[in-house]
């Protein structure tokens, strides 16, 4: 295998500067992550849409030591907002799915899947064996994806960066990778 350029990551934040060279399979491990992350929420997504899915049991159950108890268990009391949750959270998830696997919109979907994790970090509170459990890992993966701009890799965001509107909405960036 062969590689056509040097792989570097630089970073200076506060007078820290952080510097790497990845391995040259690192873009096929990014690109691995992508769709199996993608895979992960296509799948968790369509499972509640295709099935029988009420967020009320989740959220009026919440363990009272979270943070975000009181919160939850309001939500669960309304059935408006109850009637939301149940279309936003499949819905959203099979989007954020399609789009990590499609590649394109990577750091919005990353962002809302990271977003979700947290959510459901804060309703799981399974902190027994510590402050990391599966669902901040998986938010800090998300996060990770969007960092990496993984869109780019094999994936639509590296053509649609190329489209003249973003060129004159360079902000639109800031939502592609």
């Amino acid at each position: 295998m062969t590689t056509t350029a040097v792989n570097r990551l630089e970073s200076r934040l506060g007078g820290v500067t952080l510097e790497g060279r990845p391995h040259h399979l690192s873009a096929w491990a990014i690109l691995g992550l992508r769709l199996l992350m993608g895979w992960v929420m296509l799948s968790a997504g369509w499972g509640k849409v295709t099935g029988e899915f009420s967020a009320h049991g989740y959220l009026a159950n919440v363990d009272p030591a979270s943070p975000a108890s009181g919160l939850f268990g309001t939500m669960a009391e309304s059935a408006a907002l109850m009637g939301a949750i149940d279309v936003i959270v499949p819905v959203t998830q099979v989007l954020i799915g399609l789009a990590l696997i499609a590649g394109v919109f990577v750091r919005l979907a990353a962002l809302g899947a990271a977003t979700q994790m947290v959510l459901f970090y804060f309703g799981s509170w399974d902190v027994a064996g510590g402050l990391v459990n599966d669902q901040l890992v998986y938010a800090a993966v998300f996060l990770t994806l969007g960092a990496l701009a993984a869109g780019r890799i094999l994936g639509v965001d590296r053509y649609i960066e190329q489209h003249p509107i973003v060129e004159r909405v360079p902000q639109l960036r800031y939502l592609l990778g």
